[in-house]
């Protein structure tokens, strides 16, 4: 009985194995991924990275801001309207996302 289940779960395991595709991904198709989880405008602050994080409290935003000194807690609501900067050790932004 017990060779049953350990066959049954290596049997799902390699169905579910199988269903993954090797091909490569259209690029039409993830431009448009982009763009649907770029909701915040995240690629616009791209050029934040390497900057202190003190540089956000001189900027406006249409959209909810969330920056995040090195680690500290948030909350792990996820809204992609909402622009995070996330800054490393030294202070410096490393990182620019919706969420």
């Amino acid at each position: 009985m017990k060779h049953y289940g350990k066959a049954l779960l290596v049997m799902g395991f390699l169905t579910l194995t199988a269903c993954q595709s090797a091909s490569k991904p259209d690029t039409a198709a993830s431009t448009a991924q982009d763009a649907e989880n770029d909701m915040c405008g995240a690629s616009q602050y791209q050029n934040y990275i390497g900057q202190p994080l003190s540089a956000l409290q001189k900027q406006r935003f249409d959209v909810p801001v969330r920056a995040i000194p090195w680690n500290s807690a948030v909350t792990m609501d996820f809204n992609l309207r909402r622009l995070n900067f996330t800054a490393d050790q030294s202070g410096k932004i490393d990182k620019v996302y919706c969420g």
